[in-house]
């Protein structure tokens, strides 16, 4: 498989780029979305790459292919890409062309490519980085016997050394819009509306809440028309104290001001406990739940 042809909306952090372009240069193509949890997980990696090789002849080409209505945001994405501080090419797949025109299925997803242009490998989900690592590090030498390599990104060292993290019995992914939802999953109180991809408060205040045995919590939400909203955060019941993640405070409040993924829960114990948000911003839209170990 060539490289196909980058039909997008638009590039950031570079001008367009073209096959033709690339060519002599090994090409990591990374499918991602900036609200997906298995990708934020991925994304020091990447930027580990293209930290250690750019100069050696890698060409990182980040493909955001929105998964929800609010990602198509020139402004979302935009603050989106400064918020994961990510520097090197970005397209703005939104109609999916490249999404389809590599066949692919998921986020996030790596395709290799060497400098001839053809495709060497693919990884689907995430891990495996040091198998990524080390095929660029291959690539780069194919490209340019006798070059100098750094030494192996300190990002995949630490990886290698611990491995994988079990996802063994950790709740799935929950969606709340009624295209992906499965009946049971979590129950709502007050005035709700139900959309395919959220639910959103349509006046006073409503109740979350949300079963699950995982160490961490986050959701993909959006504050609505007014650009802020606030969420108290409950665990079994009670405001949640150490086990608050990023964007809750001490008093287990999170403060919303953007469309984007929020750290919830942080070092839950693995035990049944049930997560309530109490929210009081109409317009506010919940779209997925994501777990950790």
């Amino acid at each position: 498989m060539p490289i196909p042809d980058f039909r997008v909306e638009r590039w950031v952090n570079s001008p367009p780029l073209t096959a033709d372009a690339l060519h002599g240069q090994v090409v990591l193509v990374d499918f991602w979305e900036y609200t997906c949890i298995n990708w934020i997980r991925t994304s020091p990696y990447v930027k580990a790459w293209h930290r250690d090789y750019a100069d050696l002849g890698l060409v990182v080409i980040g493909v955001h292919a929105p998964e929800f209505e609010f990602g198509r945001s020139a402004e979302n994405i935009d603050r989106g890409i400064r918020d994961h501080g990510l520097t090197y090419p970005i397209a703005l797949d939104n109609d999916f062309a490249v999404w389809r025109a590599f066949g692919n299925k998921a986020w996030p997803a790596k395709y290799l490519f060497d400098a001839e242009g053809s495709l060497v490998d693919r990884w689907i989900g995430e891990g495996s980085y040091d198998e990524v690592e080390a095929e660029i590090r291959r690539l780069l030498v194919a490209r340019a016997p006798g070059t100098d390599l750094p030494p192996v990104s300190p990002e995949v060292t630490t990886f290698a050394a611990a491995g994988q993290p079990s996802h063994a019995g950790v709740t799935a992914e929950t969606y709340v819009g009624t295209d992906q939802r499965v009946p049971g999953t979590f129950d709502l109180n007050g005035d709700w509306r139900s959309d395919g991809q959220y639910v959103e408060l349509a006046s006073g205040t409503g109740e979350l809440t949300l079963p699950f045995n995982a160490g961490e919590v986050n959701l993909v939400v959006d504050p609505g028309p007014s650009g802020e909203a606030t969420v108290r955060v409950l665990l079994d019941g009670k405001p949640i104290g150490d086990e608050r993640g990023a964007d809750v405070g001490p008093d287990a409040v999170a403060h919303l001001n953007r469309a984007a993924m929020v750290r919830l829960v942080n070092g839950a114990s693995r035990d049944d406990h049930l997560l309530t948000l109490v929210a009081s911003r109409p317009g506010l839209r919940a779209f997925a739940f994501t777990f950790g170990p």
